[in-house]
């Protein structure tokens, strides 16, 4: 179901309601009342004809049942698909036999562009505080051939710096061509990568690196500048190779302070590679590819053990639910390297011969925080067909959509209100109707502006990393003009598990099972979950087959703890996520295990359903509800949206010097409660599930403040450390 958001202003009740003679006041007060008659027809037929067509819409059958081996369940696949598909082509057995195949069959195609940068500029606020703001220019391409020859040339120079193929290597940047190119050269000798989030700290880089036992690390500068003051605490390292095209500086300064490490820049490795050319080393479909260091919510980071089987597996079940994908698409690759999402993405778009330009979160669009006044972002310069995102993304661009049609108020308002309508009709009832003659005119005179914040050329977005609110997918749908296939997956089953479909209009699912695996509901009785319940089977979410991966590197107890093999020699992975199957076999994440809360009165709170309510308020840039077993009430932490709050505050009259002195008025906070009251409300929650007590908090949570993880995930027990005295007050 979709709720109601506050932010959006969007009462989709109340515009379903809107009639012709809308159209008509909204023309007549435009001046242009003739024409509006001259197009009633080409919109009433569409509404007419999807309403003949609602009447004949038929189930259609998504995933079936089916039987497995491993713990009683219920269990389902994805039912266009009686096998697992493991390959997406007879040979395509490990990433290394993917990228030469790929490059082969796609040689002249671009594969990686990169924007060049022209100039940068540091700005000063306001507040004194200093931006860097970037001049970027076109993208520069290369062809699959010239970027196998790339990989195959840094493969060789790894060999000739003396790095031993029996140990692994580890890649600490951001998200660049480079990234790629070092992560493909590995795999041509069979060496192990390690990927770690650059916003990793110190503790956890430390724990990453010397639990592996890396002896090569390839970084950006920004990452090497680092590297000097944790010298004597990192153990093995032996090579550091830099992104040299940034501040080369940075490895000099390197050398001088540690003797232990041979500091090299990426090109002259690859210049040493070219001049020594190896042999390549190649791998087989079980062994192991990745170490993946995820961020976690809880302590440090987990190992997780990726085979090239497990990967390829993905990249071959994606494939068959993205429609039509192809080498004519271009995809805006910005989200972290190192989250098996974007890793996932990138692998989908190398097996289909798209090409895929580099961006950066920071530089997304025209008004992206580091974009130049008067530079392209680099969404509208690439103007991409396929583009992933994790949902704070799509809320982000939604509140700025909503924003500015605020802002401009009287028509334009309310003519975005019926177009937004009449497309929320028409999706909601008839894909005819969303894409018929009244779509393009709703495209013309008020989606097409829109669009372009992105390029005007997306035909599919991926969306995964968290739940994404029915509110947001339906404005994207509408708005972007584009269908979105929400996936379900965790790092341990290399991204996936569950994939809406394009052409599933539903919001708050999850899709059917991926081709690459099998879902299974294991019942929960403690938590009051079971397969048997009543009108959906309820439980654990268990996923099985070639996604799942092979465990948590030198961790053999929590790998027994949450990985099993049935008497098939199927692994399965116990998610600690609840779902239920639907009818048509779709899957839906309504719960998890770890967020469950049991009260003084015997009442259970989830913790993740209600925060998933309240985030809605348009008042809430990030909140945190925190249940005390203790008492028979919650309480929340509360990141406002700071234009939105400071907004409120100058049309009533409060006075504050400063942000964190507004966020501590009354004033404000009875405000925001009443706002998280209202959405409560819309969500239907218990009186027990709406927090009693609220702290606004003025500084937001970021990966780098490690509170929350890279895709934006809350790190609870990292925030109730934090602000353990705030919580003990709220309860006081």
């Amino acid at each position: 179901m979709m709720s109601e958001s506050a932010e959006s202003n969007l009462n989709t009740n109340t515009m379903k309601n809107v009639g012709i003679s809308d159209y008509l006041s909204i023309f007549k007060d435009n001046g242009t009342y003739g024409v509006t008659c001259a197009v009633i027809v080409a919109i009433v037929t569409p509404i007419l004809l999807s309403l003949v067509l609602q009447g004949r819409k038929k189930l259609k059958q998504r995933g079936v049942p089916v039987q497995v081996g491993g713990e009683a369940g219920f269990a389902v696949r994805n039912a266009r698909f009686p096998k697992l598909v493991e390959v997406p082509w007879e040979g395509a057995t490990t990433m290394a036999a993917l990228f030469e195949q790929s490059c082969k069959r796609y040689s002249q195609q671009n594969f990686l562009g990169t924007r060049k940068v022209i100039a940068k500029d540091l700005v000063t606020s306001s507040d004194g505080r200093k931006f860097e703001k970037l001049h970027l220019g076109e993208y520069q391409w290369e062809t699959y051939r010239q970027i196998f020859d790339r990989a195959c040339n840094f493969a060789s120079g790894l060999l000739k710096l003396g790095h031993d193929v029996d140990t692994r290597a580890a890649i600490f940047s951001e998200t660049r061509a480079e990234w790629l190119i070092a992560f493909q050269a590995c795999f041509r000798q069979n060496i192990t990568v390690v990927t770690i989030y650059a916003s990793l700290g110190d503790d956890a880089l430390i724990h990453s690196l010397n639990e592996t036992q890396v002896t090569t690390l390839i970084c950006d500068s920004k990452q090497l500048k680092k590297l000097a003051a944790l010298s004597s605490s990192l153990t093995t390292l032996r090579n550091i190779i830099y992104f040299d095209d940034e501040d080369s500086s940075s490895g000099s300064t390197v050398t001088q302070e540690s003797g232990n490490w041979q500091v090299s820049s990426f090109s002259e490795v690859e210049k040493l590679g070219r001049n020594n050319p190896a042999q390549p080393n190649l791998p087989i479909k079980k062994d192991i590819a990745v170490i993946m260091y995820t961020s976690g919510s809880t302590g440090l980071p987990k190992g997780v053990m990726m085979t090239h089987g497990n990967i390829v597996a993905t990249a071959a079940a994606v494939m068959t639910v993205i429609p039509s994908i192809g080498r004519k698409d271009v995809y805006l690759a910005y989200l972290p390297l190192a989250h098996v999402f974007e890793l996932a993405a990138e692998t989908v778009m190398l097996t289909a011969g798209a090409a895929i330009g580099y961006g950066s979160a920071l530089t997304l669009t025209d008004t992206s925080n580091k974009i130049k006044k008067g530079t392209k972002g680099d969404a509208s310069v690439l103007k991409p067909t396929l583009m992933a995102a994790v949902p704070a993304i799509l809320d982000r661009v939604r509140d700025g959509v909503v924003k500015k049609v605020e802002e401009k108020g009287g028509i334009v308002k309310k003519l975005f209100k019926i177009a937004y309508s009449r497309r929320l009709v028409a999706i909601e009832g008839s894909w005819f109707g969303a894409w018929g003659v009244e779509a393009l005119l709703w495209d013309i005179v008020v989606f097409k502006k829109i669009r372009s914040i992105l390029g005007g050329e997306i035909r599919f977005m991926l969306c995964g990393g968290a739940p994404l609110s029915g509110d947001t997918q339906r404005f994207i749908n509408i708005c972007m003009g584009a269908p979105i296939g929400q996936g379900y997956g965790l790092t341990e089953t290399c991204a996936g598990a569950a994939f809406s479909e394009w052409d599933d209009i539903s919001v708050g699912r999850v899709g059917p099972p991926l081709p690459s695996c099998y879902i299974k509901l294991v019942s929960w009785e403690e938590g009051g979950y079971t397969i048997s319940d009543k009108p959906m089977p309820r439980g654990e979410v268990v996923v099985g087959g070639a996604s799942v991966t092979a465990g948590y590197f030198s961790n053999d107890a929590k790998t027994a703890e949450v990985y099993k093999v049935d008497e098939k020699g199927m692994h399965w992975f116990y998610t600690g996520d609840i779902g239920r199957f639907h009818p048509d076999g779709c899957l839906e994440i309504i719960d998890r295990k770890k967020d469950i809360v049991k009260l003084q009165h015997g009442e259970y709170i989830s913790l993740g359903k209600v925060e998933a309510a309240l985030v809605s308020s348009k008042y809430v840039e990030n909140i945190m509800v925190y249940a005390d077993p203790y008492h028979n009430f919650c309480v929340a932490l509360v990141v406002p949206a700071r234009q939105t709050l400071e907004g409120w505050a100058k049309e009533s009259g409060i006075k504050y010097n400063d942000f964190p002195e507004l966020c501590e008025k009354a004033e404000a906070k009875n405000e925001v409660q009443q706002s998280l009251l209202k959405e409560a409300k819309a969500a239907k929650l218990d009186k027990f599930e709406i927090p009693a007590k609220i702290k606004l908090l003025p500084d937001p949570w970021t990966p780098e403040s490690g509170l929350v993880t890279a895709a934006l995930k809350l790190k609870r027990e990292q925030l109730k450390a934090k602000f353990k005295d705030e919580l003990d007050k709220l309860y006081k």
